[in-house]
Formats: structure tokens, C-alpha cells, sequence
């Protein structure tokens, strides 16, 4: 068995953890904190958008803005000297295109259940705006925020179709645990298949009840 499709995905969904995790409770934070509902329920669409989208539309949208010949890949290629598609760096691109909306539906959804008289309390003892976001709408999100971490890492660690039209399926390079499951079926080495989805489910698995003991816990301290 080639273990490089692994230690891929593995990368894949940890750097775009990092980076989802702390863009989507920016981005709820942001949503939550507009006055204007037309504006919110604008912005709302556009960042949930990925969300409803195919994954091969969504990939498409990327390839066309990175592509090497598109505005944003020039961009990378001229001034950084990254080429972005069909790269490592795509298939992390492409993971936090689609489990982004996860996190953030998952972090304004806790974001929007924090007691608002908790808010009043802390800014009558003359706490900072962000020491209110820090100790008294993080604190008591955590649980969901959590929550939306477990779907993104998952969601990340499973990205396909916006992977395979952004990054492709080059071995040893952007060749995914997904994309290796499909090489394999369509190779006709279902054994090979087998151990790869065995491995996707054992790591999913491992992730949802680590983080979900995390947020237990979490709980009991606000408790």
C-alpha cells in the first residue's frame, strides 16, 4: 500500500483546520456583530454559498481565479513564485473552500446563542470589547465552536470533487485519501481501496470522539 495518500491527507486537513477554524469564528463574529439584515443575509449567502455548491462547481471557481493563467495564480506565480494549482497547496486551498462554511454556520450559530445580558454584565465592569469576546462570547460558544471544528476537520479530511478539478490527482503529490480510493476502484484494486476507506473511517472517527471529548469537558468547566 502507498502510504503518501496519508500523510497528503493528514496535512491536508490539519493546515486547513488551522486556517478554517480561526476564518470561520472571524467571519461569524463579523456576520453576528451587523446591525444590517439585508447585509447580513448578503454576506450570509455568499459565505454558506460552498456549502450548496457541487464541489466540482465550487473547484471550478477556484481553478478559474488560480489557474496559472487566471488572475489570482499569475498573481502567486509573478510576484511569490507559488504555482497554486495543481499543488500541495491546492488540495489545502480546496479543503478550506468547502468545509469553511461548516465552521462558520457552526460558530455563529453558538455565537448567536450567548446571553446578550452576560455582554451588558461584562461591559458595565468596564471589560474591553476584546476581552467580551474572549471570556464571555468564546467561553460560552466553545460547545458549538467545537462542534463546527469536528465538521470542518472531517469535511476537509473527505474534500474530493473540488480537490480533484483545483489540485488533480498526481501520486505522491496532491493524491488525497478520496482521490486514492477512486484511483484504486478505477484500477480495479479493491483491496488497496478497502484498506484506504478503513483508514478514512478509523481517522474520522478518532477525530469526532477526541473533539467531542474535548467539548465535553469544555462544557463541564462552564458548568
Amino acid at each position: 500500500m502507498d502510504w503518501s495518500p496519508i500523510w497528503i491527507s493528514m496535512r491536508t486537513a490539519s493546515v486547513s483546520i488551522m486556517i478554517t477554524f480561526f476564518l470561520g469564528i472571524f467571519a461569524a463574529w463579523l456576520v453576528v456583530s451587523l446591525r444590517s439584515e439585508t447585509i447580513r443575509t448578503i454576506l450570509d449567502g455568499i459565505l454558506t454559498l460552498p456549502l450548496v455548491l457541487p464541489p466540482t462547481v465550487a473547484g471550478f471557481f477556484l481553478l478559474y481565479l488560480f489557474g496559472v493563467k487566471r488572475p489570482l495564480g499569475q498573481f502567486f506565480l509573478e510576484y511569490f513564485s507559488v504555482k497554486i494549482a495543481f499543488s500541495w497547496g491546492a488540495t489545502v486551498l480546496a479543503a478550506v473552500t468547502m468545509s469553511f462554511p461548516l465552521m462558520y454556520r457552526s460558530a455563529r450559530g453558538a455565537l448567536e446563542q450567548v446571553d446578550e445580558n452576560l455582554v451588558y454584565a461584562a461591559r458595565t465592569l468596564g471589560m474591553s470589547e476584546w476581552e467580551i469576546f474572549r471570556k464571555v462570547r468564546i467561553a460560552n460558544a466553545v460547545p458549538g465552536i467545537v462542534s463546527g471544528g469536528v465538521l470542518a476537520f472531517a469535511r476537509g479530511l473527505g474534500e474530493f470533487g473540488a480537490t480533484a478539478m483545483i489540485a488533480g490527482n498526481i501520486a505522491g503529490k496532491t493524491r488525497t485519501l478520496p482521490m486514492a480510493v477512486y484511483s484504486e476502484v478505477a484500477a480495479g484494486n479493491m483491496e488497496r481501496a478497502y484498506g484506504y476507506v478503513a483508514i478514512i473511517v478509523v481517522i474520522a472517527f478518532l477525530s469526532v470522539v477526541l473533539m467531542n471529548f474535548a467539548g465535553a469537558r469544555a462544557d463541564k468547566k462552564r458548568i
